[in-house]
């Protein structure tokens, strides 16, 4: 994340839109004129399909065939059952493990493309599911693992949107079918939905919504000196 540009909070909702990395993202925030509240939502930037049914081969646990998605950074997709594991029960350290495997094994065995720059064409991680990608009401049960097999403690909202997108694309979902979304180390849940269908370069892709409960985690104070040389910024040519 960049920085967002904050406005003036609105009722019943305010809108923040924030530069990340992978592009502009808008978040939509409850606002009752006194406080903010739950659930917060925000729109992606296009999320697509990169990849269906890969086979690859990862050390240790032979060939797999894996989904890579984009959601703002790019991940692979399995279910853990394909690894011998179960991603509610098994150890989180044993899933980190598999997981990482599977990652390095697609960063060596496919090349991936990014629309519009390169610097974002990389593997993040590896999402370990429970195979239940059709639609249902229930919720579908997922680990990522992403960097330096580091482990999220929610079901990922770059992650849901990749792996709403990819639903989309096989037809699993439709626009506006709403899927829940729960982490298998904290049981926190997200809800997502593709809700619009549009293009990014070559790519048939997808507007993804996300929504999950969110809280104040801290403030930070930013000071600007006046003898700062450098307090209005810089750039290179």
């Amino acid at each position: 994340l960049d920085y967002g540009l904050v406005p003036a909070p609105a009722r019943p909702e305010t809108a923040v839109r924030l530069r990340c990395p992978c592009g502009p993202v808008t978040a939509f925030v409850p606002w009752d004129g006194h406080r903010s509240g739950n659930p917060v939502r925000f729109h992606s930037v296009p999320a697509f399909a990169a990849a269906t049914d890969l086979a690859i081969d990862v050390p240790g646990h032979g060939k797999v065939v894996v989904d890579i998605g984009y959601g703002g950074t790019f991940y692979a997709f399995l279910s853990a059952e394909q690894l011998g594991l179960d991603v509610c029960s098994s150890k989180t350290r044993d899933l980190v493990s598999a997981a990482s495997a599977v990652t390095e094994a697609v960063k060596k065995q496919f090349k991936l493309h990014h629309p519009e720059s390169e610097d974002l064409a990389f593997l993040y991680g590896t999402i370990l599911t429970d195979g239940k990608d059709a639609f249902s009401e229930e919720p579908t049960t997922n680990i990522c693992v992403f960097a330096d097999e580091q482990v999220d403690r929610s079901p990922t909202g770059s992650g849901v949107t990749a792996r709403i997108a990819l639903q989309y694309h096989k037809g699993l979902i439709q626009l506006d079918q709403a899927r829940t979304f729960r982490s298998s180390t904290t049981g926190s849940l997200f809800t997502g939905k593709a809700v619009k269908a549009t293009k990014f370069g070559n790519y048939s892709a997808v507007i993804v919504e996300v929504s999950g409960e969110a809280f104040y985690t801290g403030t930070a104070t930013f000071t600007v000196e006046e003898e700062d040389p450098l307090k209005h910024g810089f750039s290179f040519k």
